[in-house]
């Protein structure tokens, strides 16, 4: 159930209905290479959660597109928001949708850039109390039971996974034709020494893949794009069973506050 589309009479049946539970999908507007829409990460996150709230009911929060994205302001198109803006408004949105009777909130990362974000979020909780809790749920885990399709041992951003992906939902915004064939998906390892000795910095994306394109596209196929959502959104679904029986995680998370509220006695 698409939060958008349900209308205020039906949003309190939807609640109960979806037992709590509220999938947001967290994605950016940012450049995939030279043949994928600005939203390539929207349409999946949208997809996968729709998939999965089909086969166990959730609402699903609208598009959310103003995560971490820095790594790419120098290419047109990307909307990169500051970095504590995008904590107020991540904060602000969850209460908002417990507010409005949903206190199981699940995370459903459709960006690799928002990885380190998330786990921040997820540990600020702690800050306050809440009468909700924010689960992240990691759909990559699973896989179908049938050999997985892909060809290409590079990936990670408009390769073969992702361009699949798109073929398979939305195939009038790829353009084949663009995919480039000189092997600029190819991490250029412009800090390979420091990266090979466990050193992280932030301009390490820019030093591998300036253009924004990791891997190849070239096999992606609409067939491939099925297999990713099918077996994906499967262990989406299986999550949000879970997180609809746990009863665990709010008790503890009240009895953690209830803790440090007594200091204060």
């Amino acid at each position: 159930m698409r939060w958008e589309e349900l209308t205020g009479n039906q949003f309190s049946k939807a609640t109960q209905e979806a037992e709590g539970v509220c999938l947001l999908p967290l994605s950016v507007i940012e450049r995939h290479g030279h043949h994928l829409p600005l939203g390539t990460d929207m349409y999946i996150g949208r997809e996968l959660c729709d998939r999965a709230a089909a086969l166990e009911s959730a609402v699903v929060f609208p598009d959310f597109i103003f995560t971490q994205i820095l790594e790419a302001r120098h290419l047109p198109g990307t909307i990169g928001i500051e970095p504590e803006l995008i904590i107020k408004l991540l904060e602000n949105t969850c209460r908002e949708i417990a507010r409005n009777g949903l206190k199981k909130i699940v995370i459903v990362n459709a960006h690799g850039g928002n990885n380190s974000l998330i786990q921040y979020f997820t540990q600020i909780q702690l800050a306050s109390p809440r009468d909700y809790v924010v689960y992240v749920a990691d759909y990559s885990l699973g896989e179908s039971t049938e050999p997985a399709p892909w060809e290409t041992s590079v990936d990670g951003h408009a390769g073969e996974v992702e361009t699949s992906a798109i073929m398979a939902i939305r195939p009038d915004l790829v353009h084949t034709d663009m995919l480039p064939t000189d092997g600029e998906g190819m991490p250029l390892e412009r800090l390979k020494v420091l990266r090979d000795l466990g050193t992280g910095l932030g301009i390490w994306w820019y030093a591998d893949h300036p253009t924004h394109y990791r891997g190849d596209g070239i096999p992606a196929t609409a067939e491939k794009g099925e297999y990713f959502f099918t077996a994906r959104a499967k262990t989406l679904a299986n999550a949000v069973r879970a997180i609809k029986d746990d009863q665990e995680a709010a008790r503890l998370q009240d009895e953690f506050f209830g803790k440090i509220n007594s200091f204060d006695k």
